[in-house]
């Protein structure tokens, strides 16, 4: 399998991209697009399937390829697979539960492979504001497809306007739904990781009160109060937390604990002053124990690059054709240019063209082996035929 990544910042750009990396004889049957929502994703989606080239893809809220990270743009990742090699799976949930969908997505998948490895693409939340449940959708997909489920990805991005996040195809698009690429994994190799880097710090809390993805009280007091509390800032100041929330929550997220599982990084993202309760990004468990977090250094990339080495020796030392990458949007926002370094040394450690798409939230395997629904997080994944 070769690779090759290609961008733009307009289709008419992207077009004249891939007529260059066609020009040695290239054959691409497959184009793993990450797409601004400020950009036509018909006319991308399009222009491809114009080529002969299937497409798989999601909006973003950043996008990159080896020496190139941009918002608002288009950036796509090439392969040329045996088509015999994947499926490309598309569920709109419309009428639907998200349950039936990826029980649906999953039989089609084992009918097509025994050993089925996943790219996974959902949408975080539609134009009209209803959310996909991360958390629930990866226990899913597992309760479907087994523990021994191969399967990373993320959920669509809007470049931070929460106003509405799509996964496409070729044909179809969706602001409420899953698109899958579906690879044999009897043909191609699957290796990759879902790791944060953040450290927790101080006493276990309990959150007491909460319903979906708010938070009302912590420890029996007021959720924000705590919040703020710990991190040295006057919960009397409407403004503060405003500003907070828009610059400085990201640096500071909470880690859930799961039962025989990773904890779940999750940021508080706002307050809701009418219903007294922290906003965060994820459904939160009442009666969850969490940590709260230290702020980032460059030990959170050196640790994301070691475990990557680490996994790498452990599975042979080889290469791969392909790396994608799935980071979460408030990863860029805490770690600044170090994000990027990140994702560069993943492409540079296992020798392999690299593009990704800074999501609303991660699916992968973690350090423990378990596959979990992710926020702050890098997860990655290295691709190679067998």
């Amino acid at each position: 399998m070769k690779a090759k990544t290609i961008y733009g910042n307009t289709p008419r750009e992207l077009r004249s991209n891939l007529e260059e990396s066609r020009k040695d004889g290239y054959k691409p049957t497959l184009a793993i697009v990450f797409i601004s929502v400020k950009q036509d994703r018909k006319a991308v989606a399009d222009l491809f399937r114009i080529e002969g080239i299937e497409v798989i893809g999601a909006t973003s809220s950043g996008e990159f390829i080896d020496d190139h990270q941009s918002a608002g743009g288009i950036v796509a990742m090439l392969l040329d697979l045996d088509r015999a090699s994947y499926r490309i799976l598309f569920r709109e949930i419309d009428g639907d539960s998200l349950e039936e969908s990826a029980k649906s997505l999953l039989e089609e998948a084992f009918a097509s492979f025994s050993d089925p490895a996943f790219i996974l693409l959902s949408t975080f939340h539609s134009e009209t504001g209803t959310t996909i449940d991360g958390e629930s959708l990866i226990r899913y997909m597992e309760k479907a497809g087994g523990p021994d489920l191969k399967l990373f990805g993320g959920m669509a991005g809007d470049d931070i306007t929460f106003e509405g996040t799509f996964g496409l195809t070729g044909t179809q698009t969706t602001d409420y739904g899953i698109a899958a690429l579906v690879l044999d994994g009897d043909r191609i190799s699957f290796r990759g990781m879902a790791l944060s880097g953040w450290k927790p710090i101080g006493i276990s809390r309990t959150i007491t009160k909460s319903e979906g993805n708010l938070i009302y009280t912590i420890d029996g007091k007021p959720a924000l109060e705590t919040y703020l509390r710990f991190l040295g800032i006057d919960p009397a100041s409407i403004e503060s937390q405003i500003n907070f929330f828009n610059t400085e929550s990201v640096h500071y997220p909470i880690q859930i604990a799961r039962e025989g599982r990773e904890p779940m990084i999750c940021n508080p993202i706002g307050y809701d002053e009418e219903k007294g309760a922290l906003v965060c990004e994820s459904e939160i468990p009442e009666g969850a124990a969490f940590r709260f977090s230290t702020p980032p250094d460059f030990d959170i990339v050196e640790t994301v690059l070691e475990k990557a080495g680490e996994l790498k020796e452990k599975t042979g030392g080889d290469g791969a054709d392909a790396v994608l990458i799935f980071s979460c949007a408030g990863r860029l926002s805490a770690l600044g240019p170090m994000a990027e370094q990140e994702n560069q040394g993943l492409s540079d450690l296992w020798k392999a063209p690299m593009a990704g798409f800074y999501t609303y939230g991660e699916f992968g395997k973690s350090v423990d082996g378990k596959h979990d629904f992710h926020s702050t997080t890098n997860s990655w994944v290295a691709l190679k035929e067998k």
